[in-house]
């Protein structure tokens, strides 16, 4: 019982990087564009959370500095895309490739830094139940803030003013326009939300999910995120479910490797990846259910003039 709760803790928390990012990505597709360029984003934003915590000791700035560095890249991609109407899709391959040499280069000076000593969460009371309480309440406060921010999605996206403008210009833009709204100021507005939680994410894992610094550690974490709003139907609720379930497979892997399983070490690392084409591949047999719940809209450069 021990070593499934330890196995669920561990879930929780590899879906919450997933999450984050992912619910990030959500809201820029439900605004019509598609951001290739997670995968730099993160790692850009764990070099720089790791770099400020090691310089300040605060993970506060940490997250913060990540935070930042996403966003600038997305406001960046966006400006391009959203203000040059250039190709969505190559110009978020660029920025990705763009992000794993940067990160590689600027990260050189701290592969052997430390951070310092981990502070332990866990809830009062709650903690102490067995088994459950080792499972889900002595996790960090990300991991519960990050379900209270998906509860707010769904009401912001089904119940606010801003939302369903969001959603008006992720379907039709040019009716959103004719009403008199700024298509490329959301749009753009949108991008930079959903870099800022890409670089969130980034930040988390080399802070808090693995406090240390390597070239290349997203190691396909943004793909997977990228994936997840397909998988999930672009609902934010479904991305959290799927965030979690990608999350256990990423941990399997290991609980395997722990049990003695005698299967290849490389066949193992590449589960999470094969769940990802595998749901794919089956989601996209079904084409119209896609376009469906798919915004309209989507990587669909927008002109005013158009």
């Amino acid at each position: 019982m021990e070593t499934y709760a330890l196995l669920l803790a561990a879930t929780l928390n590899a879906g919450t990087v997933l999450a984050i990012a992912a619910l990030g990505l959500l809201i820029n597709e439900k605004a019509g564009v598609v951001n290739l360029g997670a995968e730099g984003m993160m790692l850009c934003a764990a070099i720089a959370g790791y770099a400020t915590v090691v310089h300040t000791g605060s993970d506060v700035l940490g997250f913060l500095a990540g935070m930042g560095a996403g966003a600038l890249l997305a406001l960046i991609f966006g400006a391009l895309v959203v203000g040059l109407n250039t190709n969505q899709y190559a110009t978020g391959l660029a920025l990705s490739l763009f992000g794993v040499g940067f990160s590689a280069f600027v990260g050189t000076a701290y592969v052997q830094a430390k951070l310092p000593e981990r502070m332990k969460f866990e809830l009062p009371f709650l903690a102490d139940i067995p088994y459950l309480g080792q499972a889900l309440f002595k996790q960090h406060p990300m991991v519960y803030l990050v379900i209270l921010f998906t509860i707010a999605l769904i009401w912001f996206f089904n119940h606010s003013r801003t939302g369903l403008v969001l959603r008006a210009v992720g379907e039709s833009p040019q009716s959103a326009h004719a009403l008199g709204y700024s298509v490329r100021s959301i749009r753009l507005g949108a991008v930079v939300t959903g870099g800022a939680l890409c670089g969130l994410a980034g930040a988390y894992i080399s802070i808090i999910y693995t406090p240390l610094w390597v070239e290349g550690m997203i190691a396909g974490k943004g793909w997977i995120a990228l994936a997840l709003t397909t998988f999930a139907t672009w609902r934010p609720a479904r991305v959290l479910l799927g965030a979690y379930l990608f999350g256990g497979v990423t941990m399997l892997q290991f609980h395997l490797q722990a049990s003695g399983v005698e299967l290849p070490s490389q066949f193992l690392s590449m589960l999470p990846y094969l769940a990802t084409i595998v749901v794919l591949a089956l989601i996209s047999r079904n084409p119209q259910w896609i376009r469906v719940n798919m915004p309209a809209s989507l990587g669909k450069p927008f002109s005013p003039s158009s």
